[in-house]
């Protein structure tokens, strides 16, 4: 029966694409300032058209500078946030997202008190609104958005399940309903950050996937 097959195939999905960007950051994602934080810096740097691995090993750099909380972020120098960038590789746009960054910690701390828990109370519990408060940071655009979003909804369970078009884009490649509630209804009790992000991953894959997560 379709939802048997539909089941299987989450599973398998889950199984070779299951983690999300922020774990891959080494961020262990809390509903508490600093990985939220964390998390704005990472949406801002994969916005970017630059290689996920790449936006990755950057805001790795960014935390081993010392840069992982937005008074560190604001006080730095923007010659060290633009260092700090390229030893994560990430010098194409390492100039202008050194502003934007800087420029974004000082938004966080005079609007929220460098706290994105009190955006999340001002939006409500609703995830448009979410949505429309992030892109007010320099550097978060739609795309940035939606990244933190569909990671930040494993702790913020108002959000979920957010499924944004990237993610539609791996469930019709996988053959399953693009329809954000009957994919969470397929997913089970899985985390839906993880879902998500396996979602992503999968639309971004430039191979055909392997008959292991189709079949």
């Amino acid at each position: 029966m379709p939802q048997a097959r539909h089941q299987e195939k989450v599973r398998r999905l889950l199984d070779s694409y299951g983690r999300t960007y922020a774990e891959e950051a080494g961020i262990r994602l809390r509903n508490t300032p600093q990985p939220l934080y964390r998390l704005l810096v990472l949406a801002v740097l994969l916005s970017a058209r630059i290689r996920s691995g790449i936006a990755l090993a950057a805001a790795r750099a960014l935390y081993d500078a010392g840069l992982g909380d937005p008074k560190r972020m604001a006080a730095a120098t923007w010659q060290s946030r633009v260092d700090a960038l390229g030893r994560g590789g990430y010098r194409r746009y390492d100039e202008r997202t050194s502003t934007q960054l800087g420029d974004g910690a000082e938004l966080l701390i005079s609007t929220y008190g460098g706290d994105l828990r009190r955006l999340r109370e001002e939006a409500d519990g609703d995830a448009g609104a979410l949505r429309r408060l992030l892109r007010k940071f320099p550097g978060l655009g739609p795309a940035g958005a939606d990244i933190f979003l569909r990671e930040v909804q494993g702790v913020w369970p108002e959000v979920a399940p957010y499924l944004d078009g990237k993610a539609l884009e791996g469930a019709r490649r996988l053959g399953l309903p693009d329809e954000p509630g009957k994919l969470a209804r397929l997913a089970g009790d899985a985390d839906p950050a993880v879902f998500a992000a396996a979602l992503v991953r999968l639309a971004l894959e430039k191979k055909t996937p392997g008959q292991g997560v189709t079949g």
